[in-house]
């Protein structure tokens, strides 16, 4: 979590962000000058604001330095670049937040760590599925349909599930899957231990390679060269198979993969990896 100073810091910030972000004008200046430096007219042009209003807002960024005129045109400064982009930041994390309103208000969001939540504008662009009645199986079938078309993946795998072993143990007998990094819990693994097919086609298996966590993560993500996808746990504590999150984005893959090695790096030393 944020620490004391850092809070301090915030606090003592948040009269100059809250001067920014209270005034339309000033937004869109320091957002538009963002794209490029702009002159008068084209702020005018593309505000469609009077002159009067415009010079008005660009005396207010200048006086706290955030804008400077260079000849005929106004530019960001430093500082306002710096600050511009961290708008956009806010933006998109609000628009990835709105996009999927329901998935993140449904579910516990403890194990995704601080650092990433601040990252969200990263899944502004994936795609949420949903089961319904009529079709209770949606969100898992499209998931395995994912898998299937994978010859590699990385998974923290929060359950232990028949269903989903059963999938990814045919995938690689098959060849289809060529290598699986895998990250479970003492508990899972035990259990992986105690049935003979998937002992053999996970454990004494060289394209596989477990690694043990003593957590037990509340969140099932899946990475792979193509996509990321993320299910989560109701706030209750049970697990959610009807709603997943799909990307196939750049920047969803990045997101998902980060996660993944931020808790491979503090996985228990004890991993297993059998060749």
């Amino acid at each position: 979590m944020t620490n004391v100073q850092t809070k301090k810091e915030l606090s003592k910030e948040y009269k100059n962000i809250k001067y920014i972000l209270t005034s339309t004008m000033r937004t869109r200046l320091i957002l538009t000058m963002y794209e490029s430096p702009k002159n008068l007219e084209e702020l005018r042009s593309e505000l469609q604001k009077p002159s009067a209003t415009i010079l008005h807002g660009l005396k207010e960024l200048e006086s706290i330095n955030l804008i400077k005129k260079v000849q005929k045109q106004y530019q960001l400064t430093s500082n306002g670049v710096i600050l511009a982009t961290n708008m956009v930041k806010l933006i998109e994390n609000w628009v990835s937040l709105n996009n999927n309103t329901t998935f993140w208000n449904n579910h516990n969001l403890d194990d995704i760590p601080e650092e990433f939540l601040k990252n969200m504008h990263l899944l502004k662009d994936v795609t949420y599925i949903k089961s319904t009645t009529s079709d209770l199986s949606n969100a898992f079938n499209r998931y395995i349909k994912l898998i299937s078309d994978s010859q590699e993946l990385k998974m923290i795998m929060p359950i232990y599930s028949e269903n989903h072993f059963k999938h990814i143990s045919e995938l690689l007998n098959k060849n289809k899957l060529r290598y699986l990094e895998l990250m479970v819990s003492e508990e899972i693994l035990n259990s992986i231990k105690l049935n003979n097919s998937f002992k053999k086609s996970l454990l004494n298996n060289k394209k596989v390679k477990i690694h043990c966590i003593k957590q037990n993560l509340k969140l099932f993500l899946t990475c792979s060269h193509d996509f990321m996808s993320l299910t989560l746990f109701f706030k209750d504590g049970h697990y959610d198979d009807s709603q997943i999150l799909i990307g196939k984005s750049d920047d969803a893959r990045k997101w998902g993969n980060s996660i993944f090695n931020y808790y491979k790096e503090i996985v228990d030393e004890k991993q297993i990896h059998r060749n």
